[in-house]
């Protein structure tokens, strides 16, 4: 007998149907004679329809009021998937966050879990019982009921597997495992059956849609095994697990992409020791994630032109607090909001020489101008054109033998 975690994503459950067909699957779980713990998101879209009402009463609703809104959407399908295993006369029952509790820090809206209280879902589990837990959420220590951040189910899962010292964490979505690149823009991207924590953590954080980075991290932090795999077909998922298994046979596991970017460029800075700590402080203290950074230096070493690029829905707050800052002279400020990041993924890439220059060629070959370059012992990312975007994948995609 072993412990799981069982985690189903919005699409997953969006219907009555996908949640009686989910049941069906957690039933034969069960029936196999496995403890689980079921973490579930809201049903597919019911979180963006509860931000618009937030929204339709104000553009600046209160964070506390909204978490308390957003959370909703998970506590429905609690009892809704709870209420279908009870008719298939399998024993179940849902928890609510502050009910088991799950015990969050941090501020509205992304908060992070730190601590579960087990005792009393563990007695239930050793009743034959089946728990069911609301993802994306938690409990502050003043009582306050927090989110944990968009895609925060799957951090939830892996946080409740280490809690509970679960033997396995499978995510179940609406795809057949963690592929080489978008399938649904590059129809021969294929499935990758293992994947280190490491690539797996720089391709979700690249633009891979399949797992939340956080819950990548988490998951190598403590070494909690996991598996991705379709809620829809019976066929293997893929493995993801620690650094020892990683395949460096190959220079290059996949290719992800990010259409979220902006690249912003502060022309006629001065030259000197303190400047870039000047302008990036503010935006690290505004909870502003800064990615690429490229520096220019003029030819008479009086000033510079600083890029960096940020997600797009910080543009308007980036500049604004660029504008206001005292400690900084400049001449302009140039954005570029079309703009894409490409990005390749392999632990072989460590020990593969003239990976960076096979990129470069493949771009310069389909005429792709590259803005700016940033990379790690296992990822290489450039900035192109957005309208490049799925051409330049493509190409590296193949380039690296990866169709």
């Amino acid at each position: 007998m072993v412990k799981k975690v069982l985690k189903f994503g919005g699409t997953s459950v969006g219907t009555i149907e996908r949640i009686q067909h989910v049941a069906n699957i957690i039933k034969k779980e069960h029936q196999s004679g496995n403890k689980l713990i079921v973490v579930v998101s809201a049903m597919a879209g019911k979180t963006n329809e509860l931000i618009k009402l937030a929204n339709d009463i104000s553009e600046e609703f209160d964070s506390r009021e909204l978490d308390v809104l957003l959370t909703s959407g998970e506590q429905v399908t609690c009892a809704l998937l709870s209420g279908a295993l009870i008719k298939l006369n399998v024993k179940a029952k849902s928890w609510l966050n502050w009910q088991i509790p799950i015990l969050t820090d941090g501020d509205h809206t992304n908060s992070r879990i730190i601590n579960m209280h087990v005792e009393t879902i563990n007695k239930y589990l050793d009743e034959k019982g089946i728990a069911i837990i609301p993802g994306f959420q938690g409990i502050s220590k003043n009582g306050d009921v927090t989110s944990i951040g968009r895609g925060g189910s799957d951090a939830t899962a892996v946080a409740t597997a280490k809690l509970f010292s679960a033997d396995f964490c499978e995510i179940y979505t609406d795809v057949d495992g963690v592929f080489s690149t978008d399938p649904n823009k590059i129809p021969v991207a294929k499935k990758i059956e293992k994947i280190s924590y490491d690539e797996m953590l720089e391709l979700s954080s690249l633009g891979a849609k399949v797992m939340q980075p956080s819950a990548v991290q988490t998951a190598m932090m403590y070494d909690i095994p996991l598996e991705v795999r379709s809620t829809f077909t019976d066929r293997k998922g893929t493995k993801i697990f620690s650094q020892e298994n990683i395949d460096y046979s190959k220079s290059v596991t996949g290719v992800a992409y990010s259409r979220d970017d902006s690249k912003i460029t502060i022309i006629g800075v001065a030259d000197k020791p303190g400047i870039a700590a000047n302008i990036f402080e503010p935006l690290s203290k505004a909870q502003i994630n800064v990615d690429m950074v490229i520096q220019n230096i003029s030819s008479d070493h009086k000033t510079t032109d600083i890029t960096f690029t940020v997600k797009r829905d910080d543009v308007s707050k980036t500049k604004q607090i660029l504008k206001t800052n005292s400690k900084i002279n400049y001449k302009q400020i140039v954005q570029n909001e079309k703009v894409a990041k490409v990005s390749i993924v392999g632990a072989g890439m460590v020990s593969t020489p003239g990976v960076t220059y096979k990129m470069f060629r493949a771009l310069s070959d389909e005429l792709i101008n590259i803005l700016a370059i940033s990379t790690s012992e296992i990822k290489l990312s450039v900035l192109i054109d957005e309208e490049n975007t799925l051409k330049a994948v493509k190409k590296l995609h193949t380039i690296f033998d990866l169709d």
